[in-house]
């Protein structure tokens, strides 16, 4: 069965200990990019939104995909460059680049600076870039371990970047993908401040890639937050797959991995018919299917109890107002609900763009973590429109990143 991507989440965030974000990204299936900055004076933020704009500015063709990546990769370099040599406030501006094209069963990388991408299969994390810096130079050359590379002073050191030079080396790789594969693309704001042991624990226990994104930009931020810190994620599925996105429950994903899928339970069912009954006594019928309907009234009433338990839904308060409920969004009979408020923040529902009003009346049944991830996102953004898979444009300000400047210029 052919494969496709059956999930994505994107998010970046300025950090604990930047006045502005440098980083930027490009999340539309099937190409993904992640792009961090340097150079200050708002360059950095500048030559990342280029890298990532050549994305959105270059349409995908039949070439293979290692040529397309590194050719829009050449083409930010340039534009990068040209722009730095009519600026003088710009000089030596550059930006990491790690980007993937998933075509035919393949993820295809470019890839440029210390940014990073990673497959985790199986439950297991690995790396699939190597960075372009002083301190895995070192390490490579055994004069470092890892270890000690990890925790070098210096490992923000740079010796290949967009910008800095006319020309550049772009690395390029492919890799055959599976079904289940989580690719994550990141700047080193996240490999910086949590340890790939912390990623894949990450990755592994969330509920989504919505949610583990999430969490892994809280981690780092746990950590310390001391740069900008983008994650970009995508899944792997088999085609007819459906696609898990916000609206996605715990039960649906949880019947799925239990493998609970309504073509299974037709399976299971048709291979009891082949099978035939056991002949059993007249009476003895009577009691088994009396026993059956009484099973089946007690396993309905625990599952909606444990339903009403574990999901929740997004609508609006007494006042309008957002609010998560917890449990099914019906009404029986003399008056008993089935849900209960859990709270609700200081946004109007009539206030919102459309498109986030229909995601907080239209009920969807959600896990705890997707409705609290939602509502949050909403109560940051007071009613803004959705987040759009384009360049994020990065906040007024600037961020001095001498160190990733200067080796990047001296070591071309």
């Amino acid at each position: 069965m052919a494969l496709v991507i059956a999930e994505e989440a994107f998010k970046t965030d300025t950090g604990r200990q930047r006045n502005a974000n440098e980083d930027s990204y490009f999340a539309r299936s099937p190409v993904f990019a992640v792009a961090d900055g340097m150079g200050g004076a708002q360059a950095g933020e500048v030559a990342s939104r280029i890298a990532a704009g050549a994305f959105e500015r270059s349409a995908i063709d039949d070439d293979p995909a290692e040529t397309q990546l590194e050719r829009i990769a050449l083409s930010a370099n340039r534009e990068i460059h040209d722009l730095a040599q009519r600026d003088s406030s710009r000089a030596g501006m550059g930006t990491t680049l790690t980007a993937a094209l998933f075509r035919d069963g393949e993820v295809s990388l470019g890839h440029v600076g210390d940014s990073r991408a990673y497959v985790m299969r199986e439950g297991e994390l690995k790396r699939l870039t190597k960075d372009h810096s002083l301190v895995e130079e070192l390490r490579r050359q055994g004069r470092l371990t890892e270890e000690e590379a990890e925790e070098h002073p210096q490992r923000s050191i740079i010796t290949r970047a967009l910008g800095p030079e006319p020309e550049v080396k772009v690395d390029t790789m492919t890799f055959a993908a599976k079904a289940g594969d989580v690719f994550l693309l990141c700047s080193d704001g996240l490999t910086t401040m949590i340890s790939e042991t912390q990623m894949r624990d990450i990755l592994v226990s969330s509920r989504s890639l919505r949610s583990a994104v999430g969490k892994l930009i809280d981690a780092a931020n746990s950590g310390g937050g001391r740069d900008n810190i983008t994650a970009v994620a995508f899944r792997v599925g088999e085609e007819g797959e459906e696609e898990v996105d916000e609206g996605a429950t715990l039960m649906s994903r949880t019947a799925d991995t239990a493998g609970l899928t309504a073509e299974r339970m037709r399976q299971a069912g048709d291979r009891l018919r082949g099978q035939g009954p056991m002949p059993l006594p007249h009476k003895s019928r009577r009691w088994l299917r009396a026993a059956l309907i009484a099973g089946a009234i007690v396993a309905v009433i625990a599952a909606g109890f444990f339903a009403v338990r574990q999901v929740y839904f997004l609508g609006t308060d007494e006042g309008g107002r957002v609010a998560t409920y917890r449990g099914l969004p019906y009404d029986l009979p003399l008056g008993i609900e089935l849900y209960s408020e859990q709270s609700s923040i200081g946004v109007q529902a009539a206030d919102l763009s459309p498109e986030r009003q229909e995601v907080v009346t239209e009920h969807k049944l959600r896990s705890e973590a997707d409705a609290r991830d939602i509502v949050e996102d909403i109560e940051a953004r007071e009613g803004s429109e959705p987040v759009i898979p384009v360049p994020t444009p990065a906040k007024p300000g600037a961020k001095q990143d001498a160190g990733k400047q200067g080796a990047a210029a001296e070591q071309q």
